[in-house]
């Protein structure tokens, strides 16, 4: 499948957010793969929105990613302990991202079940089959990814989003989740997912 390029991030996060659904995340180590469909997505549109880590141009070294271009990965963590796996969005200088809420389980599965529960897949229970990538940071955790990866180029090949095959689904947008802090902001519905997904984060 073909990965996106940096055109395709150099837009509005709201529309990325948008067109990611149904696109494939896809991390390769050691010779292996693990992908997984993404299934939820939230925009954040940088200076002069109040949920974004951005707001007002605040500049920090963990911001500083977001100012460096389009197409790259912004990883912060939350609580001291879950990461949630970004993508950089908009020009240089233009601090927007999308925050990449759950996916869908694609490949690498054995992976995934080790990484979450140290367990093999068929041991998992339901619940826990939908518990491997069903918020931001269980998604961090069962792909493997860490604040290492903070600014890696999603045009590489690593870590990194390919189209996927034509699927017709619905697209629901929702308020953002976890963002009660940011006044009028907290209502804008730049949430997107995949309607009647089970990997959905909050419906």
């Amino acid at each position: 499948m073909k990965t996106l390029d940096r055109e395709f991030y150099n837009r509005d996060s709201v529309i990325v957010a948008k067109e990611l659904l149904g696109k494939v995340l896809v991390h390769e180590t050691g010779g292996q793969k693990i992908a997984a469909k993404i299934v939820e997505a939230e925009a954040y549109m940088g200076i002069g929105d109040k949920a974004a880590h951005s707001y007002g141009g605040k500049r920090t070294p963990r911001t500083e990613v977001m100012y460096g271009g389009p197409g790259f990965s912004y990883i912060f963590t939350v609580y001291g302990m879950y990461r949630c796996f970004n993508i950089v969005t908009r020009e240089k200088g233009n601090p927007q991202a999308v925050l990449i809420r759950a996916a869908e389980p694609v490949e690498g599965l054995e992976l995934m079940a080790r990484n979450r529960f140290g367990k093999r897949y068929e041991q998992l229970t339901k619940s826990q089959i939908r518990g491997l990538t069903n918020g931001p940071g269980k998604l961090c955790g069962a792909l493997w990814i860490d604040k290492s990866f903070n600014g890696v180029d999603l045009c590489g090949n690593q870590i990194y989003v390919e189209e996927s095959e034509n699927e017709e689904f619905t697209t629901i947008s929702a308020k953002r989740v976890g963002v009660d802090y940011a006044e009028e902001a907290k209502d804008y519905p730049w949430r997107f997912y995949i309607a009647g997904n089970e990997y959905v984060s909050v419906k």
